[in-house]
């Protein structure tokens, strides 16, 4: 697949499956630009990329509007934005303050939302576009201990869904992956002790059919196919990326 003359915007590229959809996509041809709250994650990404890099906090409409609005000015189109920002907290409804649940609200829907509606705005006026969003496998069949963190990726998978249908007939594109179990930072945050290696290979032998953890690189393998043309006929698709979790 080639992205040669394709304006990306890649929120949370600083580490994991979003550092690894940046890398693709500029691997493959695209402009690159990132946006993320961790500085010092986004300059090493940038570093091997060449992308340009936008500091902020995604739950911030204002910094999404300004963001998006500077891309387009400097390099004149946005052509792929990936929504891969996005924090996990381990807590059932009980455990669950008050402050916690607005802050995932905040970052994992009203960020994506934010992103979505300031790149549409431009999407629309060339009537083209496509946007991928990182919903997840317990948007879907749900998990005890991360409450707040399915409700949230259960609005992600509906709001791709509207958006998909509301910007059809403009040439415009959305749809979500779905990722199960990942090799990422995100696997370990929230937890009072970090998994071991021998803990995650237990976890994936319980769980996973294929008994293994995804790597980011094989997420951003899809994530590349529903950004490019190849994923032409594909929209208000959500896309489980999961060895198999979801088929039982």
């Amino acid at each position: 697949m080639s992205f040669t003359g394709k304006v990306a915007v890649v929120t949370g590229g600083s580490s994991g499956m979003g550092a690894a959809t940046a890398q693709a996509l500029s691997s493959a041809g695209a402009q690159v630009n990132l946006v993320d709250i961790h500085k010092k994650g986004a300059e090493e990404v940038a570093q091997k990329t060449g992308s340009e890099i936008f500091i902020g906090d995604v739950s911030n409409s204002e910094f999404c509007d300004l963001t998006i609005n500077s891309i387009v000015e400097k390099q004149g189109q946005i052509d792929i934005l990936v929504n891969a920002a996005g924090i996990i907290l381990r807590a059932d409804a009980l455990e669950t303050n008050d402050d916690n649940w607005k802050r995932i609200m905040e970052v994992n829907v009203d960020g994506v939302f934010f992103m979505c509606r300031s790149a549409l705005r431009h999407m629309v006026n060339k009537k083209s576009g496509a946007i991928v969003n990182f919903g997840s496998i317990w948007g879907d069949v749900a998990a005890s201990g991360v409450t707040a963190y399915c409700v949230t990726k259960g609005a992600v998978h509906q709001l791709t869904k509207a958006l998909a249908l509301e910007h059809a007939e403009d040439g415009i594109r959305v749809n979500a992956v779905a990722p199960g179990e990942v090799n990422t930072p995100m696997i370990k945050a929230g937890r009072d002790k970090p998994p071991t290696g021998d803990e995650l290979q237990e976890l994936a032998d319980a769980t996973i059919p294929i008994k293994r953890l995804a790597e980011p690189e094989e997420i951003a393998e899809v994530v590349l196919f529903l950004a490019s043309e190849k994923s032409s006929y594909m929209t208000g698709s959500i896309v489980p990326v999961d060895a198999g979790y979801t088929a039982r």
